[in-house]
């Protein structure tokens, strides 16, 4: 899998298959060497935890799994659609992600 993936820490997705189709949630984390993110709330998996020091409980808890970064699609701001992404040089001269339904600029959590 290549190194580059089209979503970011921080941005909104929306799954686009499997169990878990048509529910949104913020990018917890991206792996780009596995080509894989972690979703909040999406693909809860049950962990078993043994305790590790003297007083600290075990037992059984609910994380976040990873998703294949093929299986979300980013979520544009501004028309609230699950979009692709172009890329454009805004007035400041960066680099910005913009929406191919609305053509507005995406930026989550960045100035």
């Amino acid at each position: 899998m290549g190194s580059k993936l089209h979503v970011r820490t921080d941005d909104l997705v929306e799954v686009i298959n499997g169990k878990y189709r048509g529910s949104r949630g913020k990018v917890m984390e991206v792996s780009p060497a596995e080509g894989k993110v972690i979703v909040e709330g999406i693909n809860i998996v049950t962990k078993h935890v043994k305790p590790r020091k003297m007083g600290e409980p075990g037992g059984i808890l609910k994380a976040e799994g990873a998703l294949y970064a093929s299986k979300v699609q980013l979520v544009c701001s501004k028309c609230d659609k699950k979009t692709r992404t172009g890329s454009k040089i805004n007035g400041k001269g960066k680099k910005v992600r913009v929406c191919k339904k609305c053509g507005a600029e995406i930026s989550y959590g960045r100035a």
